[in-house]
């Protein structure tokens, strides 16, 4: 866990993403980077310049028409002094039943940020984490590349004006791999994804592809990231430029 914390405390500094008296929801889906990023910013609260707080929310999309399980993450949040929240939802339904959409994941995930962004309110938060590793940051870089031929990504911090609260993502330099690695290490339980849809996605396609180029190319994700970097845009800009 050691390696993520770095990542994090860079994250941190580089894109100032937590002040002292932060409030923060960890968005927990019970995959390794939510369960990786929860774990990360509870132990960083012992040592960090400054305090904050943070509770876990997870949203349960119903997935088939059936709540799914997540007693692991209330078993980690309890061994960690989280505040544990869990939200059901018909999104699922919503999104494969009534609607029968042929390309749910983007409904679904607006619909699970949208809830999300509630759930965090309503606990008091000021602001709301999300998991997203380096690797993840990557794919939408090359997606929206490729797929809609423009220049951007996600941000490390948003202030969502509508909803008074900003989200962050303290993991954005932490490789898929170093996340993986530290969720084996601390035999964190990861809740199994039921979704219809999971590996069939075009982010699916897009983490193949770099997986592929990497392995011929070393170091092609990591120059694609760095372009990223030096285009500033985002607000990923270094922070002395």
């Amino acid at each position: 866990m050691q390696k993520i914390l770095g990542y994090i405390r860079k994250a941190v500094q580089d894109f100032d993403l937590i002040q002292k008296g932060d409030k923060i929801a960890v968005g927990v889906s019970g995959g390794k980077d939510s369960l990786v990023l929860l774990a990360g910013l509870a132990q960083m609260r012992r040592f960090a310049e400054f305090d904050y707080d943070i509770t876990a929310v997870t949203i349960d999309p119903g997935f088939n028409g059936v709540p799914n399980n997540y007693d692991a993450v209330a078993r980690l949040c309890e061994k960690l002094d989280v505040p544990f929240s869990l939200v059901h939802t018909q999104i699922g339904e919503i999104v494969f039943d009534i609607r029968k959409e042929p390309n749910p994941c983007s409904l679904c995930a607006n619909m699970r940020r949208g809830a999300l962004h509630d759930a965090a309110k309503a606990a008091g938060c000021n602001k709301l984490a999300l998991g997203h590793n380096n690797d993840d940051v990557i794919e939408t870089f090359i997606m929206n590349l490729f797929n809609e031929g423009r220049i951007g990504c996600f941000s490390p911090k948003t202030h969502l004006d509508r909803k008074d609260i900003t989200v962050i993502r303290p993991l954005v330099l932490a490789p898929e791999s170093q996340v993986l690695s530290a969720c084996n290490r601390n035999n964190l339980e990861i809740v199994k994804s039921v979704c219809p849809a999971d590996k069939t996605t075009s982010r699916q396609k897009t983490k193949e592809f770099l997986r592929d180029m990497e392995h011929k190319d070393k170091g092609f994700k990591l120059r694609m990231f760095t372009a990223l970097r030096k285009s500033g845009v985002d607000g990923w800009g270094y922070p002395d430029k």
